[in-house]
């Protein structure tokens, strides 16, 4: 039997959505499925692979990236909920041929091992520092404990961080202070996570 509405079109198979992204400055334009979560949109239909799917509970943080120059789990917003919107990924931190100061820096800081988590951090690392250029280590502790590392112990992840305070983000819409967030960037809508110390 066919759906009246989509002529060719089986009642059982779900409707495409129409979005419009823009993704590191590229504006992006096609069908979804309305499940489609948007770490899966990035990965998947946009070949993003930087934005890293993890636990499948929103625990890890290791897909953050930003939506309107707030950090989000991916995981847990739909490709959908994206249309209209920009969406920054770690590929969209490096500009002119050069990496951000917080790429530099866990290079530098030794802020990853196996690397898994890396990008999430990163997004959350340069969201703090875009608000609070000079934070102390309980501060980027409390940004960062929305995210999961099993590998280093977070202390190189915190000297990188530190390591890149002070330097500016390449161009992203939004790099003044935010007297709301007050420096303590979390990842939106996630209960912090004591990190240890």
């Amino acid at each position: 039997m066919q759906d009246r509405d989509q002529p060719g079109r089986s009642p059982d198979e779900p409707q495409r959505r129409a979005v419009h992204i823009t993704v590191n400055g590229v504006e992006h334009v096609g069908d979804v499925e309305p499940r489609l979560l948007l770490v899966h949109y990035l990965r998947n239909t946009l070949g993003l692979r930087g934005t890293h799917w993890g636990c499948d509970t929103s625990q890890c943080g290791t897909c953050v990236a930003w939506l309107d120059d707030e950090p989000v789990k991916t995981c847990t917003v739909l490709a959908v909920m994206a249309d209209g919107h920009r969406v920054r990924t770690v590929e969209g931190l490096a500009g002119n041929g050069k990496l951000d100061p917080v790429q530099e820096a866990f290079m530098a800081e030794h802020g990853l091992q196996c690397g898994f988590c890396t990008p999430g951090m990163m997004m959350t690392a340069r969201h703090l520092l875009d608000h609070n250029p000079d934070p102390d280590e309980a501060t980027i502790r409390e940004a960062i404990s929305g995210q999961i590392c099993r590998c280093t112990g977070y202390e190189n992840i915190v000297r990188a961080v530190r390591h890149a305070a002070g330097h500016p983000s390449q161009p992203s819409g939004r790099a003044a202070a935010d007297p709301a967030t007050d420096g303590a960037s979390t990842v939106v809508g996630e209960p912090s996570q004591e990190v240890p110390a």
